[in-house]
C-alpha cells in the first residue's frame, strides 16, 4: 500500500491536523442507535443526504470510532455536552488561534502513519497526484509527481482522499462565489481540487459542488492568525444580527452559523457583514462555544465596538446609523410580536430563537467567511465507490471524505461531520477494495 501525500516532511500540514478533533454525527453521540443517528443526518440535511450514504454513516459510526481506538486514537469527553463523548485527546486548549501541534488529531495522524509503515505499507512525501490511468473503464493506477519527475503506479484500487477543493480559488469561484481572495482559509492549504479534477477526467459523476463547511470569525483574522480556526462568531451572529455598511440585515440569521457563512461568501464583498448584538447576547450566545469569542476575542486583539446607544455604535463601525436605528426597532418588533417571518430578510429560529437587541452596551463585530472543507465533490456509493454519471462504478476507484459529495450540503447547507465522514467512508473503501482484491 502505498500513500501519496504532497506535503513536504513527517508533519505535513493538513486539515485533520488542525481539527478540532470531535467525532459526531450532525451533533449528536455516535454511539447512538442507527435508526437515530439516521434522523439525525436528515433532519440536519432536509433529507436531501443520499440515502446509502446517510445509511452507512448511521450504522457504521460507532465501529468507525472503536476502529481508530483499536489504532491507538484516544478519545475523551471535553465537555458535559452529550456528542463531545468521542474528542480525540488530548484536545487543544480553549484559547484563540491554533493549537495543534501534539494535540489529538496530530497524534491520530502520526499513529495512523506508524501503522501503515509497521504492515509494510509506504508514504511518499512531496509527491502529488496527477492523472488517473484507465484501462477498459477501470482505474488502474496513477501518475504523479515526486520532486518534478513524473512516477507511473500500477495500482489495483486507488483511493481519492485529498480534502476537496477548499484552496483553489479558480474552483471556489467556479462553484461558490465570486471573491475568493475576501474569504478567510480555515485551513491547511493542500486541499486544491486535485482529487476532483483527476476523477472528473476519469469519467465521475459530482455533485452539486457550491456548498461548504465554514464558520464566521472575525474579520482581522483575515490578517491576524491569533484570530482563526478559533473564536467562531456564530452563535453571536444567530442570536443576533448581521448588517452591511447600509445598516440593512444581508441574510436570515437564524438558519445557522454554517447556512450564513455560505451566504455571506457568496456576496460580491464577503467582507461587509458586521454582527450586532448586546450585552445579554454577549453574556449568553457570546459564551456558549467550548472556545467562547467572550472573551476570547478581545483577548486575542480581535476588533469590537461598544457603545451606550446605536447611534453611537454605527459611528464607530462605519455603519449608517438612521438606517441601522431602524433595522434593529423593525427587528425588536418583529421579536416581540412573533413576525420574524415578515422581516426582509425572513428571520427564522431554525438554530434556537432570536433574542433582541435592547439593554446597552451595544456591540458590533466585523466579521469574515472562513472556509474549512468543501461539501460537494465526487459522486460514491455507500461504499467508496466511485460512480459515473448513468449511476455505474468505476472499478478500482474509490473517494472518501472532503472530496466526495452526496452526504452533506444541499439547500440546507446540512453538515453531519467531517471527521467522521472522513474516517467511516475511508474505512468502508479499504474494506471493499481489500474484498474486490481478495476475489481477484
Amino acid at each position: 500500500t502505498a500513500v501519496l501525500e504532497k506535503g513536504a516532511d513527517d508533519g505535513y500540514l493538513c486539515s485533520s491536523r488542525w481539527a478540532g478533533g470531535i467525532f459526531h454525527v450532525s451533533y449528536h453521540d455516535v454511539e447512538l442507535d442507527p435508526p437515530s443517528l439516521r434522523a439525525a443526518i436528515d433532519g440536519t440535511t432536509g433529507g436531501e443526504a443520499e440515502p446509502e450514504l446517510a445509511a452507512a454513516i448511521a450504522e457504521d459510526a460507532a465501529r468507525t470510532v472503536a476502529w481508530l481506538g483499536a489504532q491507538g486514537a484516544s478519545f475523551a469527553q471535553v465537555s458535559p455536552i452529550n456528542w463531545h463523548r468521542f474528542t480525540l485527546a488530548p484536545s487543544r486548549a480553549a484559547v484563540a488561534g491554533p493549537d495543534w501541534q501534539g494535540r489529538g488529531p496530530d497524534q491520530m495522524i502520526d499513529r495512523l502513519r506508524a501503522n501503515l509503515e509497521s504492515r509494510q505499507g509506504r508514504m511518499f512525501l512531496r509527491t502529488t497526484a496527477e492523472a488517473l490511468r484507465m484501462h477498459d473503464g477501470q482505474c488502474t493506477g496513477l501518475v504523479a509527481r515526486r520532486d518534478g519527475i513524473e512516477i507511473n503506479l500500477t495500482a489495483r484500487t486507488v483511493v481519492i482522499a485529498d480534502g476537496g477543493f477548499p484552496g483553489d480559488p479558480e474552483l471556489f469561484r467556479q462553484y461558490i462565489g465570486p471573491s475568493p481572495d475576501k474569504i478567510l482559509q480555515r485551513h491547511a492549504g493542500s486541499a486544491t481540487g486535485d482529487g476532483l479534477r483527476m476523477a472528473q477526467a476519469a469519467g465521475a459523476a459530482s455533485t452539486r459542488l457550491d456548498r461548504f463547511y465554514g464558520h464566521l470569525l472575525s474579520r482581522d483574522a483575515m490578517h491576524d492568525d491569533r484570530l482563526w480556526p478559533y473564536p467562531q462568531i456564530d452563535a453571536v451572529a444567530t442570536a443576533g444580527i448581521v448588517v452591511d455598511a447600509s445598516g440593512r440585515r444581508l441574510l436570515d440569521e437564524g438558519l445557522g452559523g454554517i447556512p450564513i457563512t455560505n451566504d455571506l461568501a457568496r456576496l460580491d464583498d464577503p467582507l461587509c457583514g458586521t454582527v450586532i448584538c448586546d450585552t445579554p447576547i454577549w453574556k449568553t450566545a457570546g459564551c456558549a462555544a467550548q472556545i467562547p469569542p467572550n472573551p476570547q476575542l478581545e483577548l486575542a486583539g480581535g476588533t469590537l465596538y461598544r457603545a451606550d446607544t446605536i447611534e453611537a455604535l454605527a459611528a464607530l463601525a462605519g455603519i449608517d446609523a438612521d438606517s441601522l436605528v431602524d433595522t434593529i426597532a423593525a427587528y425588536n418588533a418583529a421579536m416581540r410580536n412573533g413576525t420574524g417571518a415578515a422581516l426582509t430578510p425572513p428571520r427564522s429560529a431554525k438554530s434556537g430563537p432570536p433574542q433582541p437587541i435592547e439593554l446597552p452596551p451595544f456591540i458590533a463585530i466585523p466579521i469574515c467567511a472562513g472556509i474549512t472543507n468543501t461539501m460537494g465533490g465526487i459522486a460514491i456509493d455507500g461504499h467508496g465507490r466511485v460512480r459515473r454519471e448513468d449511476g455505474s462504478i468505476i472499478a478500482g476507484l474509490y473517494a472518501a471524505g472532503g472530496c466526495t459529495g452526496g452526504l452533506e450540503g444541499g439547500g440546507a447547507v446540512g453538515y453531519v461531520g467531517g471527521l467522521i465522514k472522513a474516517c467511516v467512508f475511508g474505512l468502508r473503501a479499504a474494506e471493499d477494495a481489500a474484498r474486490r482484491i481478495r476475489s481477484h
